[in-house]
């Protein structure tokens, strides 16, 4: 691609917006110049919201074009039995409580292989933080779906998972990292990070490790090799300070890692958490926050909508509103659903492909390192 190309649709045609603090943001997106914090405020507070989006898809479209990204993944949640007590956690119970559930290790393995016909190139795990499980069962658990299922990626444990094992194990998060690497984990996923601000952490998830805590493990297994995602969660008690705040520190570890592949903003669901009483976030704060993490994190190759969250209509919009990938097939979500999501829980992959080129993108199957996927009947085949 072209240098003037890579400039984008900025360098096509003229930007035109009714609010003056744009302007100059505009101008630095433009000629590629990095955004400051006072940037990433005026794009939160601006009342223009056509405008932010329409830079963010510049960018968007400056680096992946018409592609759209997803993949045919399965969810898999080991145990809901979790020590915590989040404000912002609808999933989590406390052990012993009525709705609690521990998956033995045939039964996960088993979970794995349900659901649609279509092999699956990743399993996203994910669960509790359970007082009694230890270390060996989530690497027993890793390591018997390899075995299994040796060409799917198993992208597990978030860093705060990981930073409670260590702790459990007496082990330091590089000796547990090593583990769980050895096991069988490829990648980690983004969750746990919530918002960074110690303000916002203490109201919301004061029972987790703090900000610098979860950046600190996820530097650790960049360094180590492991890839992982990045999340933001929005729309409770957090101001737009507080989101600015959250995306610089995301970037100043990219910076020096390069081990973030994805960033996923996900919208608080206040429904049966102890925040129940906060509205929802609307459709275009949803838009808007896809649409500044696109502008603001200018070192991270992907920007997700996920479906599930936003709804799948949303998700086709945000395609325009600075986003590159609407994840993937899913099968079975349970933390959103349990608070009180209600799209549906799996999607087919031709419904994903159909919902793409409906919204005027290109559909890309991908795996979990964004290369391309081959599908045959029965299997897939992984570009190198």
């Amino acid at each position: 691609m072209t240098d003037a190309a890579e400039r984008g649709s900025l360098a096509r045609h003229a930007f035109v917006t009714d609010d003056p603090a744009l302007a100059p943001i505009a101008e630095k997106v433009a000629s590629g110049t990095r955004l400051t914090f006072e940037d990433g405020v005026a794009l939160y507070r601006s009342p223009d919201i056509l405008a932010v989006g329409w830079l963010a898809n510049s960018v968007r479209e400056r680096l992946h074009g018409d592609l759209a990204y997803f993949n045919v993944n399965r969810h898999i949640n080991p145990t809901n039995v979790c020590v915590a007590s989040c404000r912002l956690c609808a999933f989590g119970r406390k052990k012993g409580a009525p709705g609690t559930y521990t998956m033995a290790l045939e039964e996960a393995w088993t979970t794995a292989a349900e659901g649609y016909t279509e092999a699956v190139t990743e399993f996203h795990i994910v669960g509790g933080l359970h007082p009694d499980l230890p270390l060996e069962y989530f690497l027993d658990l890793v390591s018997g779906l390899k075995e299994r299922f040796p060409l799917v990626h198993v992208k597990a444990f978030t860093m705060v998972e990981v930073a409670f094992l260590a702790k459990r194990a007496k082990l330091s998060i590089r000796e547990t990292l090593e583990r769980v690497r050895a096991a069988g984990v490829d990648s980690l996923p983004g969750g746990g990070a919530e918002i960074f601000a110690d303000r916002v952490r203490s109201i919301i998830c004061d029972h987790k490790i703090n900000g610098n805590e979860w950046l600190e493990t996820a530097e650790t297994a960049h360094q180590l090799g492991l890839r992982s995602n990045a999340t933001m969660l929005y729309g409770h008690v957090e101001n737009d300070e507080d989101r600015v705040d959250h995306l610089l520190r995301l970037r100043a570890v990219q910076d020096r890692t390069g081990g973030f592949q994805t960033f996923i903003p996900l919208a608080f669901h206040p429904a049966n958490t102890a925040l129940d009483h906060l509205p929802r976030t609307t459709g275009l704060t949803d838009m808007k926050q896809i649409a500044v993490g696109r502008l603001m994190l200018d070192n991270f190759p992907h920007i997700k909508s996920y479906w599930q969250m936003v709804s799948p209509k949303m998700a086709q919009i945000s395609l325009r509103f600075g986003a590159d990938d609407i994840d993937g097939t899913v099968i079975e979500e349970k933390i959103y659903h349990d608070a009180g999501a209600t799209t549906p829980q799996g999607m087919r992959r031709e419904e994903l492909m159909r919902l793409i080129t409906a919204a005027g993108r290109v559909p890309f199957e991908r795996d979990t390192m964004y290369r391309a996927v081959t599908r045959t009947e029965d299997t897939f085949t992984v570009a190198v």
